[in-house]
């Protein structure tokens, strides 16, 4: 961007419960000439196996960043809002009722968000199924990628009720349709029990590395982050934050809640650790706010999602 970036209403002056209802007070796309990084609502949960209700949680997330101090980010040491211009790109119009069309949708969007460019963009789901057209999008711009992927669960299941495209699926469709750079992804906090030895044998089939929930017990945070940069390379890199990647504890607000998670701060630490890789696209999913309390969940997916905007200011690609 050549012209001095517009950033979030500033709250010396405008009390951080006032204002607009964009994500952390930042510009409306329709406000700004151009920009650089796009946060895009995606209000779609059609796609769950549980619990529903993140279609709801686009609302809930920027209500939540509200509480954000979305200045400087002192321990990516940038004021990422001032270095480029950053939108809140509204949500996209997706149906409700149809898994195949919303997923059509939501891929038209984000395509049209980036405009043919080099913009990034971070989406805010609904549940899972999203990721699929949003990887289907970046990869539209910026070819392959690879997949660092927080989660609980792998993702990587074949049907569910011979529906191949859900939240559990996304990834081998991902896999098969040539999205991701073979044999640099990975998951990251996966635990609980699973259907069948087979999810884990068919998971190291589609080049997928994991390092489990546990494993951060034995190989720290430092481990897990340098395993995550070996395997990554030079790939341009797409993230996927399923916010049950976090203990219930610290996000009971989500669809399927697994035992034995992260806690917020590690999952913030891992993220931060990953200062410098080129992030093209990322979503933060699975916030459903019937199941929250207090904005526990809501408030730990807006910190996720400034992160990874701050992430991609300070990642290759993006300039000043």
């Amino acid at each position: 961007m050549t012209a001095e970036p517009i950033g979030a209403v500033d709250s010396t002056k405008v009390p951080r419960f006032a204002g607009p209802g964009t994500f952390a007070r930042i510009p409306d796309v329709g406000a700004v000439g151009d920009f650089d990084i796009a946060i895009l609502g995606v209000p779609f949960d059609g796609g769950t196996s549980y619990r529903p209700g993140a279609r709801f949680g686009p609302m809930a997330v920027r209500q939540a960043a509200r509480n954000l101090r979305a200045g400087f980010h002192v321990d990516l040491g940038v004021a990422p809002l001032k270095q480029v211009q950053v939108v809140d790109a509204g949500d996209v119009p997706c149906s409700p009722y149809s898994i195949d069309d919303a997923v059509d949708q939501i891929a038209a969007h984000a395509t049209e968000v980036l405009g043919g460019s080099d913009r990034r963009i971070v989406a805010i789901g609904g549940d899972h199924t999203i990721a699929l057209p949003m990887l289907r999008a970046v990869t539209r711009e910026h070819g392959p990628v690879a997949l660092v992927h927080f989660d609980a669960h792998l993702d990587t299941w074949d049907t569910y009720f011979n529906a191949p495209v859900t939240h559990g699926t996304i990834f081998r469709r991902a896999f098969e349709e040539g999205l991701l750079v073979e044999d640099h992804s990975m998951h990251l906090g996966i635990r609980g029990p699973i259907y069948d030895q087979i999810d884990l044998d068919d998971d190291k089939s589609f080049g997928f590395r994991t390092i489990r929930a546990n494993d951060l017990d034995v190989i720290g945070i430092e481990g897990a982050v340098d395993a995550v940069r070996q395997r990554v390379g030079d790939a341009p890199v797409y993230v996927s934050v399923d916010i049950d990647v976090l203990d219930p504890a610290f996000a009971p607000g989500t669809g399927t809640p697994e035992s034995g998670g992260l806690t917020s701060r590690e999952l913030l630490r891992l993220l931060r650790n990953l200062n410098g890789l080129n992030i093209v696209g990322a979503d933060v999913v699975e916030v459903s706010p019937a199941y929250d309390h207090a904005e526990i969940t809501s408030v730990a997916a807006a910190t996720v999602v400034f992160d990874l905007v701050t992430l991609m200011v300070n990642g290759r690609g993006v300039a000043g």
